[in-house]
């Protein structure tokens, strides 16, 4: 029975790997995802099936509950929201691990050995830490508190004293066995999810992807600690592969910003700006989706930068539904995907695969930069941070960041809201180039327009 358990674990592992692999492109990311459920549904089963299990109705009563959640969540959540909900998905996970290692130090409290005696410990840290700095991120970006870094004297001293206050409880823990160490656990717990939110109030709003791929990361880590601590194989490997490819995003988007993740962490980026000012005694030209229809149609080569407003607007049906109206009339159509576009790592690619858009017209930054400078029109749909040439400069937030280089194409139409500066707070002086078209207005209403005007031509 044993080597039976012991095969599945090892087809569950296999699974979760190919899995991983699969999810690294738009292509194949629906192959990925069912190869992860169905590891997933192996590795559970198997665990009942290998484990002491007090009574299977509150395992079964927390699947069909867990399941009703998950099933509800991915039909009602808008592909704008779905950061929010990784956030969330993120902060269950590190809950989860802690509440794991804590129901087993109360089934054994006496047979606790050495290894796990600093495991325990460290579970329950990176887990409600975890917990609760997911929790914050959440709160950040559906705009419960303010986007902007939240900072206050002292506040680095005080994450050094917590996280001290940390270390001290662990190594109380392992060298007192004799006291009722429970209450140090609980300690750990409680200063734990302050830390979670001290280390997130700072980072602003242009830093969330980061902030979102490091808690996933974090949430792998205290999974596989978990299993340390339960003695699960298969919790182990595919926390440790949560937590390392978690790392590996992580520092993909440090470059992408150029920024390195200590800065991402501790410079507070994304301070908030007053746009009136910065844009008062600068003009702007204005255009209607009839001028913008009539540009588009003479054009010769096209390519389109999106950006989180298009993801805001739900726009991404109407963008396509105009690219295929100009790809009838003979135009080259290609999109600009910048590494941080909207507000967490692939947000633009599954929003565009959405709608149907051929992976093949997916070009990244580094693909794409040279080709803009030959490009008869750039279409900006909603993108703000990726697209600003203060980046170039220095002394601001965005300073260093590679961004597309829209500037050097011919000419330029930005569907906006208004003027209002990105996450980063930096005004966009793109906005205010001569050859810079502004069509004011909701993505989705003025894409339809363009759409409709295109139609009549």
């Amino acid at each position: 029975m044993s080597i039976l358990i012991n095969i599945a674990y090892l087809l569950s592992i296999s699974l979760f790997i190919f899995g991983l692999k699969f999810l690294g492109s738009p292509r194949t990311a629906r192959k990925g995802n069912l190869l992860s459920m169905l590891a997933m549904l192996i590795a559970v089963l198997v665990t009942l099936l290998d484990r002491q299990i007090v009574d299977f109705v509150y395992i079964i009563a927390g699947i069909i509950l867990g399941g009703l959640i998950g099933t509800v969540a991915a039909k009602k959540v808008q592909m704008t929201a779905m950061p929010q909900m990784v956030a969330v998905f993120n902060a269950f996970g590190g809950l989860a691990s802690a509440l794991v290692v804590i129901a087993q130090y109360l089934r054994f409290p006496d047979q606790t050995v050495l290894s796990n005696a600093v495991t325990i410990p460290l579970t329950l840290f990176i887990g409600m830490l975890t917990f609760s700095g997911s929790l914050m991120a959440f709160a950040k970006l559906q705009e419960l508190i303010k986007g902007s870094p939240i900072t206050f004297s002292g506040q680095k001293i005080l994450n050094f004293i917590l996280h001290l206050a940390i270390l001290m409880l662990i190594v109380l823990f392992v060298l007192n066995p004799g006291i009722d160490r429970l209450y140090l656990l609980l300690l750990v717990l409680f200063i734990s999810g302050l830390v979670g939110i001290t280390l997130v109030l700072p980072i602003g709003g242009a830093d969330m992807p980061v902030v979102v791929a490091l808690l996933n990361s974090y949430s792998g880590l205290a999974a596989a600690a978990s299993g340390f601590v339960i003695d699960n194989y298969v919790l182990i490997v595919s926390g440790a592969i949560v937590g390392a490819s978690g790392l590996i995003l992580t520092n993909l988007m440090c470059k992408a910003m150029n920024r390195s993740l200590m800065n991402v962490l501790f410079a507070a980026v994304g301070q908030e700006t007053d746009p009136g000012a910065a844009a008062g005694k600068r003009v702007v030209t204005r255009y209607t989706p009839v001028d913008a229809a009539m540009i588009l149609e003479n054009a010769q080569s096209v390519i389109i930068v999106p950006g989180y407003g298009l993801a805001v607007a739900q726009a991404q049906y109407a963008l396509q539904d105009m690219v295929e109206l100009l790809q009838k009339n003979g135009t080259s159509v290609l999109y600009a995907i910048h590494p941080v576009a909207g507000r967490m790592p692939g947000h633009m690619n599954v929003l565009l695969a959405e709608a149907n858009v051929p992976y093949d017209l997916l070009k990244d930054m580094d693909e794409i930069n040279e080709e803009f400078q030959t490009t008869d029109v750039v279409l900006v749909a909603g993108a703000n941070d990726v697209i600003n040439p203060a980046a170039r400069e220095k002394g601001n937030p965005l300073s260093g960041m590679p961004i597309l280089q829209v500037d050097q194409a011919q000419s330029i139409i930005v569907i906006k809201r208004s003027l209002s500066p990105g996450f980063a707070g930096v005004d966009n002086g793109l906005f205010y180039d001569q050859k810079t078209m502004m069509v004011f207005g909701d993505a989705k209403e003025m894409l339809l327009k363009i759409g409709a005007n295109l139609k009549k031509e």
